[in-house]
């Protein structure tokens, strides 16, 4: 087959995704390790799973007090194998496209990269984010045909101290990068973020939120709702397109307020209320996090993976008071993660 015709085969949706989330997560552990103030080197380890795929782990950890982060990693996975019918006909539900009735298994792909940050200062805010694309073929022969495919995503700033210039900031560059694929997108996909990170037996939100969508393909979005109607991505091109905008955008939503921040003086205090934080952090992951309880539950999957996102160190203190105090920043902080707030204008 010669050069031209090689360049005339479209390349496959699963092959665009790992193209691009192995240039992005290069792309974002080069800014991370570039910002730190302290020599910083992220450590790669690259896995396999025995059901089909694998992927690579760039993390980095330091108990250092003078190191920009106390944890951070940065994960891309590209895993393939069969899915039962039991799995496909749950899945059913929610994909209209998935109703095969098939009675044998059919081969799946998952693709997506997903990073955390945990900053030592305690006046800078954690950063998460994960997007990710899930297909399903209708056979495992070589002309077998994608019957169903969905993107997802989600971003959002965790602080222990409230600095609103920064929210803002944040929340707008995700704003106008949504309103570039539809003005219906964020405001939709803000309190999608706000729902996702509430911690019941708290009655608190995690953090200060971003945008979140699931399931996003061709077909009605559930997330959307009344407003699926309007301007949005649709084809698996431009739903794509939009995630790899969201992707791209990290370092300059995140780096810019992480830069600010990680050399503010700070105290005994702080740190300790940093770790109670840490420690809201940790109960969200294991108690509420529905995709680290799928993740543990998943066959082969990488443990240390699906844990990543916790962070190094976190504290518990029975009846803890600091947040009460009348005035505090603490307290402040507090307001915000009982009652969340609009960040940007018209929204």
């Amino acid at each position: 087959m010669s050069n031209s015709e090689l360049l005339s085969i479209p390349t496959t949706m699963r092959q665009r995704v790992i193209d691009y989330i192995t240039q992005l997560q290069n792309d974002i552990v080069s800014a991370l390790e570039e910002a730190s103030v302290s020599p910083c080197q992220f450590k790669r380890d690259a896995w396999s799973r025995p059901q089909g795929g694998g992927g690579i782990s760039r993390t980095y950890a330091s108990s250092g007090d003078d190191a920009t982060y106390e944890k951070a990693g940065v994960n891309i996975s590209m895993i393939h194998g069969t899915l039962p019918p039991a799995a496909i006909k749950q899945m059913s539900s929610e994909h209209t496209s998935l109703d095969v009735n098939t009675t044998t298994a059919l081969p799946f792909f998952a693709g997506g990269i997903s990073l955390i940050v945990h900053p030592r200062n305690p006046n800078a805010p954690s950063a998460h984010a994960n997007y990710r694309y899930f297909e399903v073929m209708d056979s495992t022969e070589k002309d077998a045909k994608v019957v169903g495919w969905w993107f997802g995503g989600i971003t959002d700033l965790t602080p222990s101290y409230l600095f609103e210039e920064d929210a803002k900031e944040f929340h707008e560059t995700l704003k106008a990068v949504c309103d570039a694929y539809g003005t219906a997108l964020y405001p939709k996909f803000k309190q999608s973020c706000d729902d996702h990170f509430f911690i019941p037996h708290r009655k608190e939100y995690r953090g200060i939120g971003g945008i979140r969508f699931d399931d996003l393909n061709d077909e009605m979005n559930t997330i959307l709702g009344s407003v699926d109607g309007e301007a949005r991505p649709r084809t698996a091109d431009d739903i794509f397109a939009f995630v790899r905008a969201l992707g791209d955008v990290f370092t300059s939503s995140y780096m810019s307020i992480l830069n600010r921040r990680k050399i503010m003086p700070s105290d005994e205090r702080m740190r300790r209320w940093q770790l109670l934080r840490r420690g809201r952090y940790v109960e969200f992951n294991l108690v509420c996090e529905r995709g680290i309880k799928f993740g543990l539950a998943a066959p082969g999957v990488n443990v240390e993976n699906v844990l990543m996102g916790m962070p190094e160190m976190a504290r518990w203190e029975y009846m803890s008071d600091m947040f009460e105090e009348s005035g505090s920043a603490e307290g402040k902080m507090m307001e915000v993660l009982r009652s969340p707030k609009s960040w940007v204008r018209d929204c």
